[in-house]
């Protein structure tokens, strides 16, 4: 039996000595052949984002990418509403090749995607116009929240999503200059709001509240280069990638802070109070112990279900390491020469198999078809039009009836008492100008084009989105003359 297999059937064997009796059991569905009852191992690898069943080493790629086009992170499990079982969500940054005053590209977007891997569904969630940096980093998740940062140069902004809600925005919940800089580096498990933050300008560790937007002191003492990390499903055990020498595994309490913050999140003004939902925190557990010092830095690392083992993404590869082994070489390795950056271990999925994964098409044509989308009109992507040039963008919920779906005009009427978004011509294409607002499903973008132009008129959404309401998405339309307010 392989190494692996052997640890999997102890820590099962373990956990059903130890169990409660039949009669006070919660009975959890039928088991299926094949069934994973360690979970699923998630990854990102050169072909895409994937997942492997840890009992038999088997794997499989849920949405492919084209080499070199895209910068994938992620991906994490969490949950998605309407769904019975953990979902995955990774981003995506456009690296191809940016189009030019006179030469032809891409206009990058960072994306935020779900994909499904049993229902073999993928789509996107948000999109976010970014020329300046490569794309979100730091992606972590809950079985609530999911958390990012974006940005570069100093100015890395964190931003969370609920992931419990059908149609929701991200929310800010750091942006300089009014806020410190953070890499989102961890989360604590379950529905907890707390990320693990490391600052961009002293490397100083906090508790972010996503909820309350404040910081709470960090129980470890780590340094400004560790991270990332990880915390055991039972909030009890952090695994910490080192800058060299591996990981470390390290006690921690993980509990939302009964005590006042230690800071704002804000770089001005009084500490903020603690959530009242805070708890009484544990007693720690054992001491810290080196995970395979040999090691150079972990890309991405994730507790079993159990916390019994924590597969890291190092070498291009994903290692296994039984939680309570010496320091020392991983137990079974996976996916060499596949190039993986980023793991993550879901919860057990009793009644699902590795047999019933289904690909999805992967991002790129969602990708595409939003370029397509973004066009600008032939007749105002001309070098004498473009300075002239003027976009107005306008955003509503397709599941009920809009006034803004029926804008042809941007006349002084329709801006007074329509606002519109922060949006402009990027080149051969317009964009929205403010982070995260192009929004998936039932939201949907009303824009008009003119200035150079007659008005044109359109409606557009995330593709992937079918509008809420079920009717067709209008067409391009153009009007010579202003439109009154509907």
């Amino acid at each position: 039996m392989p190494k692996l297999a052997s640890l999997i059937a102890a820590a099962a064997l373990a956990t059903a000595c130890s169990s409660a009796p039949a009669a006070s059991v919660q009975r959890s569905p039928s088991p299926v052949e094949g069934a994973l009852a360690q979970g699923l191992i998630a990854f990102v690898a050169d072909a895409g984002v994937g997942v492997l069943d840890p009992a038999t080493g088997r794997s499989a790629i849920v949405a492919p990418v084209p080499p070199g086009a895209f910068r994938v992170m992620g991906p994490v499990w969490g949950p998605a509403p309407n769904v019975d079982h953990p979902v995955l969500y990774f981003t995506v940054h456009d690296d191809r090749a940016q189009e030019r005053r006179n030469t032809a590209g891409v206009v990058p977007y960072n994306w935020i995607f779900r994909v499904d891997p049993f229902a073999g569904s993928i789509e996107p969630l948000a999109a976010s116009q970014d020329s300046m940096s490569e794309g979100p980093i730091g992606v972590v998740a809950n079985s609530r929240y999911l958390a990012l940062s974006t940005g570069c140069c100093a100015t890395y902004e964190v931003d969370a999503l609920d992931l419990t809600k059908p149609s929701a925005p991200l929310r800010v919940i750091s942006r300089p200059p009014d806020q410190a800089a953070f890499f989102t580096e961890g989360m604590a498990p379950g529905d907890s709001p707390l990320i693990a933050v490391r600052t961009f300008a002293t490397g100083a560790w906090y508790w972010l509240n996503a909820e309350a937007g404040v910081l709470h002191s960090f129980p470890l003492k780590l340094g400004p280069d560790d991270g990332p990390i990880a915390i055991s499903a039972d909030g009890t055990l952090a695994a910490v990638a080192l800058p060299n020498q591996g990981a470390v595994v390290e006690p921690i309490n993980s509990t939302l802070p009964i005590a006042s913050p230690s800071a704002s999140a804000s770089a001005s003004g009084p500490p903020a109070s603690a959530s009242p939902s805070a708890k009484a925190s544990p007693p720690a557990p054992a001491s810290p112990r080196k995970v395979n010092s040999k090691l150079l830095h972990p890309d991405g690392l994730t507790w079993s279900p159990d916390a019994k083992l924590l597969a890291l993404a190092v070498n291009g590869e994903i290692e296994i390491y039984a939680a309570g082994a010496p320091d020392g070489p991983p137990s079974a390795k996976y996916l060499t020469g596949a190039g993986v950056v980023g793991v993550s271990w879901s919860g057990p999925l009793a009644d699902r198999a590795l047999t019933a994964v289904k690909a999805t098409a992967g991002p790129q044509a969602t990708v595409d078809a939003l370029l397509t989308a973004t066009r600008l009109p032939a007749a105002a992507d001309t070098a004498a039009n473009r300075p002239l040039t003027q976009v107005y963008l306008w955003q509503f919920d397709s599941s009920r009836p809009s006034p803004i779906e029926s804008i042809a005009d941007a006349t002084p009427a329709i801006l007074d008492k329509y606002p519109p978004l922060a949006a402009g011509v990027v080149y051969h294409h317009w964009a929205p100008s403010d982070a995260w607002t192009l929004l998936g499903g039932c939201y949907r973008y009303r824009v008009v084009i003119t200035g150079s132009i007659a008005p044109v008129a359109a409606t557009i959404g995330l593709p992937g989105s079918t509008p809420c309401s079920a009717k067709p998405t209008p067409t391009a339309s153009s009007t010579s003359s202003p439109t009154k307010a509907p």
